[in-house]
């Protein structure tokens, strides 16, 4: 084989290896963009008190939710009366007739009031336990007080029996075990890190990718389907995520109310999710757009461009007849 035969060779050779480490590149970085929104989600929608207080504050008129916390509350009411009392929980009718006062309760100002400060105090706890380090095996607990006076004064206002002798202490109600907030703990510092890295992270692969692609247009419109498969896969997940999550309950009445509690807290994945398989598409139809129909139009403007205008012929000048 002569060198004029080789010589095509070596050319090629360049814009293939090129190619094939901008499809690397792309290929990290289309996987870490669902990675990313996860963990940005999860830092800064999650540990941020304000924001959880907003997310949860719906919930308390929700159906589901209000009867779930009716439920819960008149039992731990019903005990603690027969605790102080020292003939056991009341029967008869004074049972369905406090959790019908609950039921009730759950429905005024002052039961939002309360749940808006529930979910303050337990996120709080919570949040500090996890940034803690020196807090090892310390379980998270909430003092159940302020909750517990303004039921009490409800149910007292009502003239539900027993009502006075419910004991207002500063009692620890436990929300994590101390084993699973050493565990907690550890994701939650892997969270916050990786929460900052891997967008940085999938941004930087997506640039050098398009960088070194012999042809950007296809290394964009990669890119551009990557990350809505990517955002796709996502709501996937959160789809799944739901399922499994509802599936561990023990108790199928809280299934409903646990339901929208975690649609209210994957709202904002969800909807990310969802931008990320529409912009993709977007942007890949332009460029699909802009490669078929982009070189006709430069090619048309060139040539009108470049087209000079003929001018008219002079008429030669006529003889005067002798």
């Amino acid at each position: 084989m002569s060198e004029r035969d080789r010589a095509p060779v070596a050319e090629k050779a360049p814009p293939r290896s090129r190619n094939v480490l901008s499809a690397v590149l792309l290929t990290l970085a289309c996987l870490l963009v669902p990675f990313g929104a996860l963990a940005s989600w999860a830092a800064q929608g999650l540990t941020d008190t304000g924001r959880w207080v907003r997310t949860m504050a719906p919930l308390a008129a929700d159906p589901d939710v209000r009867g779930a916390v009716a439920r819960a509350v008149g039992d731990g009411i019903l005990r603690e009366a027969g605790a102080a009392s020292g003939t056991g929980p009341p029967g008869g009718e004074t049972g369905p007739f406090v959790h019908d006062a609950v039921r009730s309760f759950t429905r005024t100002e002052a039961y939002r009031t309360a749940w808006d400060a529930a979910n303050r105090a337990v996120h709080d706890a919570v949040l500090r336990a996890l940034r803690d380090d020196g807090a090892r095996g310390a379980p998270v607990t909430v003092d159940a007080a302020p909750v517990i006076a303004r039921v009490k004064q409800q149910l007292s206002d009502d003239h539900v029996p027993f009502a006075h002798r419910i004991p207002v202490t500063h009692t620890r109600i436990p929300v994590l075990p101390a084993e699973d907030v050493d565990r907690l703990r550890k994701g939650y510092h892997v969270l916050d890190t990786a929460a900052f890295w891997l967008p940085l992270a999938a941004a930087v692969l997506a640039v050098a990718g398009i960088a070194v692609a012999a042809c950007r247009r296809r290394a964009v419109t990669a890119l551009a389907l990557g990350t809505a498969l990517g955002g796709a896969l996502l709501a996937a997940a959160v789809a799944i995520g739901r399922r499994l999550t509802l599936a561990d309950l023990p108790d199928a009445l809280h299934r409903p109310a646990a339901g929208a509690v975690y649609d209210a807290l994957t709202a904002t994945l969800r909807t990310v999710s969802w931008l990320l398989c529409l912009l993709g598409l977007a942007v890949a139809a332009g460029a699909w757009v802009t490669g078929r129909y982009g070189p006709r139009i430069a090619a048309r403007r060139r040539a009108r461009g470049s087209a000079v205008p003929v001018a008219d012929p002079v008429p030669a000048p006529t003889r005067a007849r002798a």
